[in-house]
């Protein structure tokens, strides 16, 4: 065990049943060009959280943390978004967007596509996990949650994007699924105003979990190599 620094507190966790969630770090939503960017949101702190990530998995790999990647992708006919019966039809961008914009049609977050792709600089390798969701939460439809029984993982350290979409919505999810959830803030990218960043840190500070950044994690994870 060692003790990772973090708010409210800190907390102990065991690299061997800790996970590293690594979430959408897709061209859509880091990458000029993708749809994040094509809609008009501010993906400027998207390198930042890049570089984070980088130095986070270069550790958690070291230190025999398991990676685990979701990425949201669609297939070709879009059968797995939903309907009009779905609320996933009305309201998740890249469905909208390609409905209202003919000539995004079958470009964003498609399987095969460039808009899907995890992005170059995070490039999963041989004994990475890659889970594929459809939903906001890496834990609707899913083999998430059997993955990580099946891995005997308790704590669960998040990444990616967007920080009050994807990354809340599986964190949270993760809570009610008896995981130990721990956001790190700077490894992360929001989507809107800054106050979504803000009340998605505030809500796991103080309700569903615990808030660290990268350099915590890593200083953690150093400290349990010295030791052994």
């Amino acid at each position: 065990m060692v003790t990772l620094q973090a708010r409210p507190a800190a907390i102990e966790i065991d690299p061997a049943q800790t996970a590293l969630v690594i979430v959408d770090m897709q061209n859509a939503f880091a990458s000029k060009g993708g749809m994040f960017d094509l809609a008009g949101f501010d993906i400027s702190g998207a390198p930042a959280a890049i570089e984070a990530n980088q130095r986070l998995i270069h550790g958690c790999r070291a230190a025999g943390v398991q990676l685990v990647y979701l990425q949201y992708v669609y297939d070709a006919e879009l059968r797995d978004g939903g309907g009009p019966e779905s609320p996933n039809y009305h309201k998740e961008l890249g469905m909208v967007m390609m409905r209202d914009k003919p000539e995004l049609a079958g470009k964003l977050l498609v399987e095969g596509t460039w808009d899907a792709a995890i992005i170059d600089e995070l490039t999963p390798v041989p004994g990475d996990k890659v889970i594929i969701k459809t939903r906001y939460s890496g834990f609707c439809r899913t083999e998430t949650e059997d993955y990580l029984r099946s891995q005997n993982i308790s704590h669960l350290l998040f990444t990616g994007i967007a920080t009050n979409v994807c990354v809340e919505s599986t964190a949270r999810d993760a809570y009610f699924a008896e995981f130990f959830p721990i956001v790190i803030e700077d490894a992360m990218n929001h989507s809107g105003p800054d106050f979504n960043r803000q009340a998605m840190l505030w809500n796991f500070e103080n309700v569903f979990g615990w808030v660290t950044k990268s350099a915590h994690v890593l200083a953690a994870l150093e400290a349990k190599a010295n030791a052994a």
